[in-house]
């Protein structure tokens, strides 16, 4: 099935590393593939840890309104380039961390986007980021929305290593 989880809200990766780290406790094969992120957050290493294939975009990934022309044509490539080896693997879970945000900013091929989630019928696959295209709305069998009632950002208060990342 196709889970979706959306909105302003914290906690979008958190919920489909979750559900990774449930499935790779009932022995299934995790594949993460997170777009626009440095592959340096806290999860990500205890998840490898435990058997799942993480792949993320370089190190030092801008905020994509920093980014020139030519930075986006080359993120895109890479997360094309991504997309269509994970495509090619052997997994039940399949996360596309922030995939949401890469096809709102055209930093991912659509049509690989749309290639994946023909997969759901064999295997669970789990989209995060805000603005859901009406493709993947329309395909999901899961959406969630996280809805933001109170965060620390509000009052000042930075991202916090462990917490937040």
């Amino acid at each position: 099935m196709l889970h979706i989880y959306t909105g302003e809200g914290k906690g979008k990766t958190t919920a489909a590393m979750g559900l990774a780290l449930r499935a790779i406790g009932h022995g299934r094969k995790v594949v993460i593939l997170q777009f626009l992120k440095s592959g340096t957050s806290g999860e990500l290493m205890p998840l490898t840890k435990l058997g799942a294939t993480v792949i993320s975009g370089k190190s030092g990934c801008k905020f994509v309104s920093a980014m020139s022309p030519e930075e986006k044509q080359e993120t895109r490539k890479m997360h094309d380039e991504h997309l269509r080896s994970v495509i090619g693997m052997t997994f039940d879970l399949l996360v596309l961390d922030e995939a949401c945000a890469a096809l709102k900013y055209d930093l991912v091929d659509p049509d690989l986007v749309r290639q994946a989630i023909s997969l759901k019928s064999e295997r669970e696959i789990v989209l995060t980021g805000r603005d859901p295209a009406q493709f993947l709305l329309d395909a999901a069998d899961y959406i969630t929305d996280m809805v933001c009632v109170r965060h620390p950002y509000e009052r000042g208060i930075t991202a916090r290593e462990g917490v937040e990342y």
